[in-house]
């Protein structure tokens, strides 16, 4: 009698399953799937995970290695003009072989990437790194300007390889939702770079007096140093073993809205105004940094070396705006946050261009800080949601430096004037900037 009552039961049960359609079952997972993406999203984002860590240390490294030598061109700057004669419009093609070299390495640099993944890379960015830090020999035993911008040129092909996969490579140790924290984060020890790079360039090319001699020999013992120091990197590098990445990027995006047709990259608009105003921010960054020590002498009458150790506190100004700006942003929308410091550096400017002694000069001071956290904030917004396509728009971000290799030039033939009348120029950057990050800057 129990099997008798049993088996009917089971026979019920049976032909409950059988009656579901396989559309009911995947419905329901699709819903179970959806439920936990919300639950998800609706925890707190972490910064990263345990498992990334060893990974985020060596590429928070990159940003420093790119800092020391891009603010030791600015010293560089200053130190031709003393050794090799030349004016402060010649200097500026410092700053042209730099980044020219970054608008031509973008795109190359991200189909690399692309094809041999993040490590690769780095490796391949800290190599051209090495070898155009070694080249720097043979320009000091020529004496000659040209060399030395060539191999400033193959220098900064790998800071712009880095650079191309540094930003993305950040963006993916983690969940996206604190991407931004990251990368400004990671730009923190950028700051840190970029006052090593004129502490070091002070002590050891403007100390002495100006014999081509004694001075092109301390530059080659530097870059000697320098070339060292990456190649060590580079070999750890190669040994650590990157964990698998779920790249927030990778998946669908979101800007094909409802339909689920993904736009093309350039029909992104956010994207699109970020390459803009990286243009005319590292125009304005490369202009005002160039012609710093220049300002240090003229105007307030340092010494070179004085001047040089001066700017030591003017990126220090950059570390402390990184910081703050990074802890602000948890309170303030970034693109809110990034026209607020655009127009403080518009005021910056305008006091600056008047050369009011110590007034324009601690002004002076805090353009980096209102300056720090522009870049990185504009190529954060720039790849937001772009899934698959990031690494290219990483690459055209990295172009959009090539403001850097135009606008010293221009500000040097009025800084052959004037150096104060030169700061006026900057303004109409932080204009465009404060324009993307108010108004232009729309996420889907």
């Amino acid at each position: 009698m129990h099997a008798q009552t049993i088996i009917p039961r089971y026979k019920k049960k049976l032909k409950t399953l059988i009656m579901i359609s396989p559309d009911s079952l995947e419905q329901e997972a699709l819903e179970t799937a959806k439920n936990s993406k919300s639950s998800a999203a609706s925890l707190p984002a972490k910064f990263t995970e345990n498992k990334y860590v060893i990974t985020l240390i060596f590429v928070t490294s990159l940003f420093m290695c790119w800092g020391i030598a891009l603010t030791m061109g600015d010293v560089l700057n200053k130190h031709f003009q003393n050794v090799l004669g030349l004016s402060k419009s010649q200097s500026g093609l410092v700053q042209f072989s730099i980044f020219g070299a970054y608008a031509l390495m973008g795109i190359p640099a991200g189909l690399f990437i692309k094809k041999m993944g993040y490590k690769n890379g780095v490796l391949l960015g800290l190599t051209l790194y090495a070898l155009g830090a070694f080249l720097f020999v043979p320009a000091a035993n020529a004496a000659s300007f040209g060399i030395f911008r060539v191999a400033l040129f193959v220098l900064a092909c790998g800071m712009a390889t880095l650079e191309t996969v540094a930003h993305p490579f950040m963006a993916a140790l983690g969940d996206q939702r604190t991407s931004d924290q990251r990368i400004n984060f990671a730009q923190s020890f950028n700051a840190v770079g970029a006052i090593v790079g004129p502490t070091l360039g002070s002590y050891f090319l403007l100390s002495a007096g100006h014999n081509a001699g004694e001075e092109l020999l301390s530059v080659k013992q530097l870059y000697i140093y320098i070339g060292a120091v990456i190649a060590v990197i580079a070999i750890a590098f190669a040994m650590v073993k990157v964990p698998a990445l779920t790249d927030p990027h990778d998946g669908p995006s979101d800007a094909g809205g409802v339909t689920g047709v993904r736009k093309k990259l350039f029909q992104q608009k956010h994207f699109v105004f970020a390459v803009v105003a990286q243009f005319f921010n590292v125009a304005a960054q490369a202009g005002t940094w160039a012609f710093f020590i220049n300002y240090g002498h003229e105007v307030m009458r340092f010494s070179d070396q004085k001047a040089g150790y001066f700017m030591t506190v003017f990126m220090g100004m950059m570390l402390a705006g990184r910081f703050v700006g990074t802890a602000l942003m948890r309170y303030i929308a970034p693109n809110k946050l990034l026209a607020a410091f655009a127009l403080g550096n518009i005021l910056m400017c305008i006091l600056v261009a008047q050369g009011w002694g110590w007034t324009s000069f601690i002004a002076l001071l805090m353009i980096n800080f209102f300056f720090s956290i522009m870049y990185p904030t504009i190529f954060s917004l720039g790849l937001k949601d772009l899934g698959p396509q990031t690494q290219q728009a990483s690459s055209f971000i990295v172009m959009g430096m090539f403001g850097g290799a135009i606008f010293p030039f221009i500000m040097g033939r009025i800084a052959d004037t004037n150096i104060a009348t030169a700061y006026y120029l900057p303004i109409v950057c932080y204009l465009v900037i404060f324009l993307f990050g108010y108004k232009l800057y729309k996420l889907r």
